[in-house]
């Protein structure tokens, strides 16, 4: 099953600079154990020494908020685009 990640500019350097990766996982709590593997700067980036998303990421699937779904037991299809966003914070 193949899932495309697209990485933020922001998180790029724990990832050898890839902007997205094909990986094959059935929810996104799989598409984070492949990243804790595989890439695991990136992965404490976006989770937390509980394995909670943090706080300042968002992750959605195509265009859907991981909140307004089943969280990371979101199940998964081929072709479905896993977003990672960083919040944008200003003033």
């Amino acid at each position: 099953m193949s899932i495309t990640v697209y990485i933020p500019a922001a998180l790029r350097d724990y990832c050898q600079g890839d902007s997205q990766m094909m990986l094959s996982a059935a929810s996104v709590r799989a598409v984070l154990e492949q990243l804790e593997r595989s890439h695991p700067l990136l992965y404490r980036s976006v989770c937390d020494e509980t394995g909670a998303v943090r706080r300042h990421i968002n992750l959605f699937i195509n265009t859907s908020h991981i909140r307004d779904l089943e969280g990371l037991d979101t199940a998964l299809v081929p072709g479905d685009v896993v977003t990672i966003l960083t919040a944008v914070s200003g003033g």
